[in-house]
């Protein structure tokens, strides 16, 4: 994702099913940059709230200005 470090997780929930989460990470020179993400919505498998942090975090990268949460 070219400058950008994005990092995926997921996390099981009391209920059986996962939520997931993102981090975005640039560091360029002195400069640093670096968000957290908690997708508040739970998903039937991991891998399903895997790709839907995955895809969060592609679309954070590719917009110009992404919208705030």
């Amino acid at each position: 994702m070219g400058e950008y470090v994005v990092s995926p997780a997921t996390h099981p929930t009391d209920c059986g099913r996962f939520r997931a989460s993102f981090s975005v990470h640039r560091s360029q020179g002195n400069d640093s940059y670096c968000r957290v993400f908690l997708i508040d919505k739970a998903f039937a498998s991991r891998e399903a709230a895997r790709m839907f942090a995955v895809t969060q975090g592609w679309l954070q990268t590719c917009m110009v200005h992404p919208p705030a949460c």
